[in-house]
């Protein structure tokens, strides 16, 4: 453990942060006691340890299996009640509407569910609602339209918690309604057969980190169980849920809910029915983004969820709910295709829009802005579609909770980002029932708003008084957190594959950060729109290439175009370059500073 209190004495970065040692001496105890007891390489120890991995817990974080993490679903609450109405749906072959939410999350949640029940014999509709114009969660008109087309039992996922005039509205017309969410709910749920909810105020089963698509995945094995016990599938192919896994992993990893626990199983064995390619929508989506080697959580996370965004963002929102619920690879390519192009358009728009955004919250920050300050910018050109990627791009740049809100009139509808240790779910419920907003709701990273457009300085002031001391705190305490340092020499595939052995990664359980200490920095290159390519040369003359992705023009691009030919200090994650055939190691660059 180094002496001084800040790692390679990194106090002020080219991004201003501190670096610091993840682990501290009992952090350092414990890695030796699994390098010890497991056989592990001082490296990957030092990782899990990082990661509050305890010699108990090693077996099952490295090899996470559904049979040992997943519990029984009636721990859930409501869920009996839910799997009754939805097997009474199936046996009398009712015509079942699915709701679903326009991400990635609601998408894989209704492919998994509709292609289940269309396995069971039934023809289920399936509605993902326009962004622009009918908004988050389900809608009179909406539910209207489905029951005039002979809906008797509505299923929302992904959305439904916060919807008490829609699902009101659905009783009027005569449907049942079940729900499938996992977005904080209020302790007034909503008319409904079932909500099946692991964050109802109610819910005592620990599932809370579940994204949507992981709620689906219970109810089907506890809807399974009830339709074997009645011998529905004595005559019928048994389902495999298991091969279902990849959309649970798509969804877990693309909705940022931290991968720990259940959901790890998910994700490792969902990432595992992948690499068979059996789905033609994914296999599709995987050739159309060029994404290499086997899938990962970062391919999920960074190719194949923004291209399924894309649709809900400026396109058609049901396209990827279509994509992975086709068994028809000419019609999957199609939709593949088009989503990419949508991807590339979405790309225009959120660029525009975060020029804009930045330049106006840089002109809001002017003099001393307090620490505990947050960000909400507004656009009337912006469309409703990026804003949630614009508020990332602010959270990114000015490390504070950040909002953009699109307006169009009178009315402004707008998604916010977090940091950790703010949890911005809960100051928008606080917003909505003091009256401040017209409709909100998300959870502790995100949350999704819609308010009068004269409200919206009321808002930012509501903001910085309901959450400015955590904010301070929060950036107080932020600092870049390091799990070792290595040389040029030593990052090589093979050190990869081992600290895949963590994986998979992601919110929860992050990437290994890795320093590389006083390397020359030989070459910095523009590579596609705004990102950097480096070579480093470590002092034994090993050279390294490393990327920086969307640092052109930011405050760690500019210092790393300065720092040419200077000893740097480089902060990244590791990963393989297979461009070209033959895989390299390369740095993923998060921070850097001068040696």
């Amino acid at each position: 453990m180094t002496s001084h209190p800040f790692f390679l004495n990194v106090e002020q970065s080219f991004l201003g942060a501190s670096w610091r040692e993840r682990l501290d001496a009992g952090g350092l105890g414990q890695a030796l006691a699994l390098s010890q007891h497991h056989g592990l390489s001082d490296l990957l120890a030092r990782v899990l340890a990082g990661r509050g991995v305890t010699v108990e817990s090693c077996s099952s974080h490295m090899a996470p299996t559904l049979r040992a993490l997943m519990p029984d679903p009636d721990t859930v609450v409501d869920m009996p009640a839910a799997v009754e109405r939805l097997a009474a749906a199936v046996t009398r072959r009712e015509r079942v509407a699915v709701f679903g939410d326009y991400d990635v999350d609601g998408a894989t949640s209704a492919a998994l569910l509709a292609s289940y029940l269309r396995r069971a014999g039934l023809d289920p509709m399936v509605h993902i609602p326009d962004r622009v114009s009918e908004g988050y969660g389900p809608n009179g008109p909406a539910i209207g339209r489905l029951a005039q087309a002979g809906a008797t039992l509505l299923v929302t996922v992904d959305c439904g918690t916060g919807s008490p005039e829609a699902l009101t509205e659905a009783r009027r017309l005569g449907l049942d309604t079940v729900v499938i969410d996992h977005h904080r709910a209020t302790a007034a749920l909503p008319p409904a057969v079932a909500v099946v909810n692991a964050n109802r105020q109610d819910d005592l089963s620990g599932l809370g980190h579940l994204c949507a698509a992981g709620m689906v995945f219970m109810v089907l094995v506890a809807l399974q169980r009830r339709l074997k016990a009645q011998g529905f599938w004595n005559k019928r192919p048994l389902p495999d849920l298991l091969a279902e896994l990849d959309l649970v992993a798509l969804g877990t990893v693309a909705d940022v809910v931290p991968l720990t626990g259940l959901n790890r199983a998910f994700v490792a064995q969902g990432l595992a029915v992948m690499r068979d390619r059996a789905r033609p929508g994914l296999r599709a989506l995987f050739d159309v983004a060029g994404a290499d080697g086997p899938p990962t959580a970062y391919h999920l996370g960074f190719l194949i969820g923004p291209r399924i965004n894309a649709g809900g963002r400026i396109g058609d929102a049901a396209l990827g709910a279509r994509l992975l619920m086709t068994d028809d690879p000419v019609e999957a390519a199609r939709i593949a295709a088009d989503l990419d192009r949508l991807n590339r358009e979405r790309r225009v728009v959120e660029g525009a829009a975060v020029d804009e955004a930045e330049a106006d919250a840089i002109l809001a920050f002017a003099g001393d802005a307090p620490e505990g300050r947050t960000v909400v910018c507004a656009g009337e050109s912006w469309h409703p579609g990026v804003v949630g990627l614009v508020a990332s791009r602010l959270r990114e740049r000015f490390n504070r909770p950040c909002f953009a809100l699109a307006v169009d009139g009178a009315r402004a509808t707008g998604s916010g980002r977090s940091i950790p240790g703010v949890d911005l779910g809960r100051v928008v419920h606080e917003a909505v029932a003091s009256g401040l907003l017209i409709k909100g709701g998300g959870h502790a990273m995100a949350a999704g708003v819609t308010l009068m457009t004269d409200r919206i300085d009321a808002f930012r002031a509501f903001l910085d008084s309901a959450v400015g001391d955590a904010v301070a705190q929060a950036r107080q305490a932020a600092a870049l957190q390091v799990d070792a340092v290595l040389t040029a020499r030593a990052l090589t595939t093979e050190l990869v594959g081992t600290l895949d052995g963590a994986g998979p990664f992601g919110a929860g359980n992050p990437e290994p950060v890795i320093a590389l200490a006083t390397h020359q920095l030989r070459a910095v290159q523009p590579v596609g729109t705004d990102h950097l390519r480096l070579t480093v040369e470590a002092g034994d003359g090993a050279r390294l290439s490393a990327i920086a992705f969307r640092s052109a023009g930011t405050a760690l691009g500019e210092g790393l175009r300065a720092a040419l030919g200077r000893p740097v200090h480089l902060a990244g994650t590791l990963t393989v370059n297979r461009h070209g055939g033959a895989g390299r190691a390369e740095l993923r660059v998060l921070d850097a500073a001068l040696a």
